[in-house]
């Protein structure tokens, strides 16, 4: 599990890059009159550290005193953002919004209005093109103050416009705002519970979804309110397990972007997780062909200034290309192959181990440990198993319940007997307690229960039924999640033909492939 720092000081400064480093020392050097300032020595000593440890550090830097530490922390921390923020990005449409704004009240301040009112269009007519309506409307409320203030003469009837273009926008931004609560409620739905669980969390989403979502929704216009909308159906669809419906949105979410391209350096972060989400449908739809198609579109992507441009989008795109790459693996039955994968993913979750969260650390975690399984190295499925089992449970809970079934069954693989009854009784305790037992799931201990009973003639029988019984389920809505986490069916196929579960799926596969493939 990577270690993970809380200090916001040595986060920061672990974040910097070689140039914006060179930048502090050159912002500093100009800033201040001696160079040997204890913040700078901070800096370097903090720079040095692999984690934060103050102990060590205030060892190796005696000139830095125990009680000086927090005042100096506090100074280093506003001079680095302070060597940021004059660092431009010329491609951030944002922070150029932003400066423009600063240079239209530094003129306004001078007493040059017209000047300040000259930029002020300027601002809002980037605002409009980029869809960036929060600065487009601090752009109209200076100017009715400017206009409120002066006689400015600078068009004819501007009170009766900026009223009627401040309300508009008012009203758009309304709308996006309403759209964006939704849909950050339903994934933080999602991201504590996992997919409805049964009847009665399928009703009370519908119900909260519908009461929710803006009555003119579907009329909304604009880039952000569409994207919302688009959003709010998707996350609604995966929680419910509509597949169709999830697939549909996510497409049109990815099309947004396509349809206005300069949007992606607008706003990359939404087209990343959109080419995820769009990715994550095809693969639970099987759509194989779809899914290549669109990995290649998102590994050219992923090479792209736009996805190079920051850490954030960095770190992300790594994230989801290596989540559809490890897919891949999946779709095809190649899971001895895809654990080539295994150490760059690694190396990547120490590199970014402070900008990652903890929800995708325990999906790579859950993948990886599926890869091992499927190939038949049960130990190393454990391994990872247990990163997740020992992570403390406050997001997921559906991924902690399915990395202790799927520890229970390597552990049964392996023949670890003397652990399996107590495992049997501690993980069916814990899925009844995160409300997380299916029928499916009931079906799968009541097998492993009575197991310990089976000869080996009666073994084989007991798999055949077992899986004869769970077939009936798997296009039930409120069944089909236990499918999803983990492929029960060929598992019980591969005990059945006694072959590796993964020439199992590879055959799968490769039937599914149209002929001449």
């Amino acid at each position: 599990m990577p270690k993970r720092s809380t200090d916001e000081l040595f986060q920061l400064i672990k974040s910097l890059e070689k140039a914006e480093k060179r930048n502090f020392k050159l912002f500093v050097q100009r800033n201040v009159t001696t160079p040997d300032m204890k913040t700078v020595q901070l800096f370097d000593a903090l720079d040095k550290l692999e984690d934060y440890d103050e102990e060590a550090l205030l060892k190796k830097n005696p000139e830095i005193k125990k009680q000086q530490l927090s005042n100096l922390k506090a100074a280093l921390y506003r001079q680095v953002m302070a060597s940021l923020r004059i660092l431009k990005d010329d491609n951030n449409i944002q922070l150029q919004l932003h400066e423009w704004m600063d240079y239209a009240r530094i003129l306004y301040n001078k007493g040059l209005y017209l000047q300040s009112l000259k930029t002020l269009d300027r601002i809002k007519q980037e605002a409009k093109t980029y869809h960036q309506l929060t600065y487009w409307l601090q752009a109209l409320m200076f100017e009715k103050k400017i206009e409120a203030l002066y006689i400015t003469r600078s068009i004819e009837n501007r009170a009766e416009m900026l009223s009627k273009e401040v309300a508009d926008i008012t009203d758009r931004i309304t709308m996006i705002g309403q759209l964006s609560n939704l849909s950050l409620q339903l994934y933080s739905w999602y991201i504590k519970m996992g997919h409805a669980r049964d009847e009665k969390d399928r009703i009370a989403v519908k119900a909260f979804f519908e009461s929710n979502l803006p009555k003119n929704a579907d009329h909304c216009h604009t880039f952000y309110g569409r994207h919302y909308l688009f959003e709010c159906h998707a996350w609604y669809g995966f929680i419910l397990q509509d597949l169709l419906m999830y697939y549909r949105y996510c497409q049109k979410w990815v099309d947004a972007f396509e349809k206005e391209p300069y949007m992606k350096n607008v706003d990359t972060q939404l087209y990343i997780k959109g080419m995820h989400n769009l990715l994550n449908a095809h693969f639970m739809l099987l759509n194989y062909d779809k899914f290549n198609c669109t990995l290649r579109h998102f590994e050219a992507f992923y090479q792209s200034k736009e996805a190079n441009s920051n850490d954030n989008n960095r770190v992300q795109s790594f994230i989801y290309l290596y989540v559809a790459k490890l897919n891949k693996h999946f779709l095809e039955g190649s899971f001895t192959e895809g654990l080539k994968l295994v150490p760059e993913i690694e190396e990547k979750i120490l590199e970014y181990r402070l900008k990652m969260d903890r929800h995708r650390i325990l999906v790579f975690y859950y993948k990886i440990a599926c890869l091992y399984f499927g190939s038949g190295n049960n130990e190393k499925a454990i391994e990872y198993l247990n990163r997740i089992i020992n992570w403390k449970v406050d997001l997921r809970t559906d991924l902690q319940c399915y990395s202790r079934l799927l520890h229970l069954i390597a552990h049964y693989e392996l023949g670890n007997y003397d652990l399996l009854e107590y495992l049997i009784k501690s993980v069916y305790r814990f899925m009844a307690k995160m409300q997380n037992l299916s029928v499916v799931e009931e079906e799968i201990f009541r097998f492993l229960r009575k197991s310990f009973h089976f000869d080996k003639k009666q073994v084989k029988s007991a798999f055949v039924v077992l899986k004869s019984k769970l077939e009936k389920y798997k296009d039930n809505p409120l069944e089909s999640r236990s499918f999803m986490y983990l492929d029960i069916i060929s598992w019980l196929e591969s005990k059945i033909k006694n072959v590796p579960v993964q020439e199992i799926m590879r055959q799968k596969f490769q039937e599914a492939q149209p002929s001449g493939k």
